[in-house]
């Protein structure tokens, strides 16, 4: 059994995203078959398109995002529940003032992040980094 408080667990930054920050509040070490993560994104903030080896269970716990999977484009918010199947290109962008935050449940299983070609329709939506101009 294992019990803690999330302020208890590091919280780490997304190399892939902008304003988005991720902990492992249920590991391997506590958890054999599923990983459970808390993802944070500020407002302006997002992850750009990419797939994973592994499907993800995610339930929004506030604020609001579009979200891009394969080639439908969805806005969630709190309460709502998403499923993405492994291999799927996918993306966020927070809407709004508030931060986007939502619990991500994965197998334990290894797992490889791979960037997806944005498509021109995609330009718009999926987050930049505003250095880059």
């Amino acid at each position: 059994m294992s019990v803690k408080h999330v302020s208890q667990v590091p919280e780490e930054p997304v190399a892939a995203g902008t304003g988005t920050t991720r902990q492992v509040l249920i590991g391997p070490e506590q958890g054999p078959h599923f990983a459970m993560r808390r993802f944070v994104m500020q407002p302006g903030g997002g992850i750009p398109a990419h797939s994973n080896t592994v499907e993800h269970e995610q339930y929004v716990l506030r604020g609001r995002a579009r979200v891009g999977i394969g080639d439908q484009v969805v806005t969630v918010k709190q309460g709502d529940v998403v499923y993405i199947s492994a291999g799927t290109p996918h993306w966020y962008q927070v809407e709004g003032d508030e931060p986007f935050e939502f619990l991500c449940v994965v197998p334990n299983l290894p797992d490889h992040m791979e960037m997806a070609p944005t498509k021109a329709s995609e330009g718009a939506s999926a987050p930049r980094d505003p250095s880059r101009r």
